[in-house]
């Protein structure tokens, strides 16, 4: 490993428990990191404001990774940008350590040849920080489920008229007895051989 992107070399920082060094450094992501709705985008610059600490069990890293995200909101559909500012706070185990010995990896990340590798701990971080379901905006109205408008754009008087569908039988058979009684009733003929044949019938009566 190199000092490099997420690879930190700490061998200027000794074991020394106390001993402290402050790094910054940006960091040009190869692919995104985050979610499927929600992510760092690749190619995206990320900043790492770090502090390192060596304590007696390994290197405790604190800090703020802070980077741009682009989403697409879970509601509406847009797409949106934002930052997100990830606090972190990370001990790596020295090799041959209690820590390293009674521990998991995958549960505190450990030193290697004097070297950490902050990118999977971002990755997490990140995974955990973003949410399953973005939106772009916190009171985002999302679509009209009749017809898809975007909610924002149509406004609060937006709406249709749905019949509930158990009545909807009814609905047609009125509207059907209405329409035959119209047929049957001459005076309802708005055809002037209509309104003639009722008159005619009238006459002979």
């Amino acid at each position: 490993m190199t000092d490099a992107g997420f690879v930190l070399d700490v061998r200027s920082l000794g074991r020394a428990p106390g001993s402290i060094k402050e790094l910054r450094r940006t960091v040009t992501t190869a692919e995104k990191i985050g979610l499927d709705l929600v992510a760092i985008p690749a190619g995206a610059d990320v900043e790492l404001d770090l502090t390192l600490q060596s304590v007696s069990e390994g290197v405790l890293v604190t800090g703020t990774v802070t980077a741009p995200i682009e989403g697409e909101c879970s509601r509406c559909l847009d797409s949106f940008t934002d930052e997100l500012a990830l606090q972190l706070t990370e001990l790596f185990a020295y090799p041959d350590s209690a820590t390293e010995q009674t521990t998991e990896e995958d549960e505190i990340p450990r030193l290697v040849d004097d070297f950490i590798d902050l990118e999977p701990v971002i990755v997490d971080g990140v995974g955990m920080e973003l949410p399953l379901q973005p939106l772009c905006e916190p009171d985002c109205p999302g679509l009209c489920p009749e017809c898809g408008v975007k909610m924002a754009i149509a406004g609060s008087g937006h709406g249709h008229e749905i019949l509930d569908p158990r009545w909807a039988g009814l609905a047609n058979f009125a509207a059907e007895s209405t329409d035959a009684d119209t047929a049957s009733d001459p005076s309802t003929d708005s055809t002037l051989a209509g309104h003639n044949g009722a008159a005619s019938k009238t006459e002979e009566s």
